[in-house]
């Protein structure tokens, strides 16, 4: 078996005493490839966020059109009125709407989040990026491309609130609902 082969590497120059090589010259020199301007870098971020938010956005329709229909069933269900079996049901079925719609809420709760911390990381590199190229937006008007507003953390994080919170709120509604077809069902209510 013979040896594995030498790959010559040729420094070409030294920076601070260190000699830099062809490799890893080439690897700066991919990076700079793939970013080529600080506009290229905010366009890849603008992407990114925009895609991370219309799965934030997909994500929590779905969750509240399995919300809405889980609401609809738990209502029809405490609204049977059939004299034979129908206080038996509207013992049994509407708690376990309950426990369908609060596993739901915790099972979506996951998604939704993972979809937030990603969000996040990309506003966090954007506004790095806009805090270390101040004068990236003057080379198209003479006011800066995005205003603190616009960057800052507490801009976007408002606008996330609602998927944020509805998992929990439903949570909540789903307790109360539950708690309210128990009590409901196991007293003798005369109004």
């Amino acid at each position: 078996m013979s040896p594995d082969p030498v790959i010559p590497t040729i420094i070409t120059s030294s920076q601070g005493g260190v000699p830099v090589t062809d490799t890893q010259s080439a690897e700066q020199a991919a990076e700079a490839l793939l970013f080529g301007s600080p506009k290229d870098r905010l366009d890849f971020y603008r992407k990114e966020i925009q895609y991370e938010t219309a799965i934030l956005s997909n994500r929590t329709n779905a969750y509240l059109s399995a919300q809405s229909f889980l609401v609809i069933a738990f209502a029809s269900s405490m609204a049977n009125l059939n004299p034979e079996w129908g206080k038996l049901f509207t013992l049994v079925v509407p708690p376990f709407l309950t426990l369908l719609g609060m596993i739901s809420s915790m099972h979506a709760w996951p998604g939704i989040r993972a979809a937030y911390e990603i969000i996040d990381h990309w506003h966090f590199k954007q506004s790095q990026l806009l805090h270390s190229q101040p004068a990236m937006g003057l080379a198209y008007d003479d006011s800066p491309l995005f205003c603190e507003h616009e960057s800052s953390e507490k801009g976007y994080r408002k606008s996330l609130l609602f998927s944020m919170r509805t998992p929990w709120l439903f949570s909540v509604f789903w307790f109360l609902l539950g708690a309210f077809s128990i009590y409901a069902q196991t007293t003798d209510m005369a109004f």
